[in-house]
């Protein structure tokens, strides 16, 4: 898409979405697409991983609910992450320092203008796409029909949260191999591939399952030096994850959240680190909606942390109420 305004002001004269979509776009009378759904991945992430198996072979097949025989599934890389326009791509750290205004209004003109969709049937977003769900929700409140926010809260990120998205940025930042977003290679970057691969061995897994998989001081030692050998065989780009840890520097949809008229199913699970259960009343935040439930899936040793939000099989019961109750 060409000449890309971010809301800093700043514009680039295009950017690139890279977008995966299975299924085929079914149109009404006046030539509009009736069944687009798009798919939202968390931070770090891409559209590919929503059409893993825990996912899509849950939700995409014959007689299931977003079967893509009826469906037309839409699943972006987001701006910043995969292959679309990022920071690695050679403009370093004098890319634009996007937010999730921004990553939002590309997922906008990358349907309007590149798939010529201008309605969605159904938003579903995990983690960092569960905010941009609110974000759409607020900004654009009569292009999509409903939302199946997973994993996240509808507050400012603050506290432990702006805590560990710190950590893992300074951990980069202040990596002697930075040199101001310079670095010859990301895996020279020892020391903040480490403390975010750390961070996130922390926050992001189920405690319970941890414990039932690697019941031992030894096991859980060797699966933690195991991940540390595979972030610096495969390491992340510094200046993507940077940027993509700091988007929500200023999201907050929490003031705004009545004007979301359309149904939301909101649903966390109860082991997630970085959305532990009450921070932030999400039960009375989601009250502000006039058509929005919030469900909190009980931990077990089966769920998978702030990843549940992925295993569609511990959710696609509510989501086929929410979608039956809201046709």
């Amino acid at each position: 898409m060409s000449s890309f305004e971010f809301h800093t002001g700043d514009v680039l004269p295009s950017i690139s979405m890279s977008v995966y979509t299975l299924g085929t776009p079914h149109r009404d009378s006046r030539g509009k697409i009736t069944n687009a759904v798009m798919l939202l991945h968390g931070t770090g992430g891409s559209g590919r991983s929503l059409l893993r198996p825990m996912f899509g072979d849950e939700l995409f097949g014959p007689g299931q609910l977003l079967d893509i025989e009826k469906h037309y599934i839409i699943s972006p890389d987001n701006l910043g992450h995969g292959d679309s326009s990022k920071p690695s791509d050679g403009m370093r750290a004098a890319f634009p320092r996007y937010n999730y205004d921004d990553m939002v209004l590309a997922q906008y003109r990358m349907l309007t203008e590149g798939l010529q969709v201008d309605q969605l049937s159904l938003v579903i977003g995990t983690s960092m796409g569960c905010m941009h769900s609110f974000v759409w929700g607020i900004s654009r409140p009569d292009f999509v029909r409903r939302f199946v926010p997973l994993a996240c809260n509808a507050i400012e990120i603050a506290g432990r949260n702006r805590m560990m998205r710190k950590m893992v940025i300074d951990g980069f930042r202040q990596d002697p191999a930075y040199n101001g977003g310079n670095y010859d290679k990301p895996a020279e970057l020892r020391m903040g591939q480490t403390i975010r691969t750390y961070t996130l061995s922390l926050a992001g897994p189920n405690p319970y399952r941890l414990q039932a998989v690697y019941p031992t001081r030894e096991q859980a030692e060797e699966a933690l030096n195991g991940r540390m050998e595979q972030a610096l065989s495969s390491p992340v780009d510094p200046n993507d994850t940077i940027y993509q840890f700091d988007a929500s520097r200023d999201y907050n949809p929490a003031p705004r959240l009545a004007e979301i008229k359309v149904p939301v199913l909101w649903i966390n699970s109860a082991d997630d680190f970085i959305n532990p259960p009450g921070l932030g009343k999400p039960e009375a935040l989601a009250a502000q909606m006039p058509k929005a439930r919030f469900v909190l899936i009980p931990a077990s040793e089966e769920t998978r942390g702030h990843g549940t939000h992925t295993a569609a099989r511990f959710w696609k019961d509510a989501l086929a109420t929410f979608l039956a109750e809201n046709p």
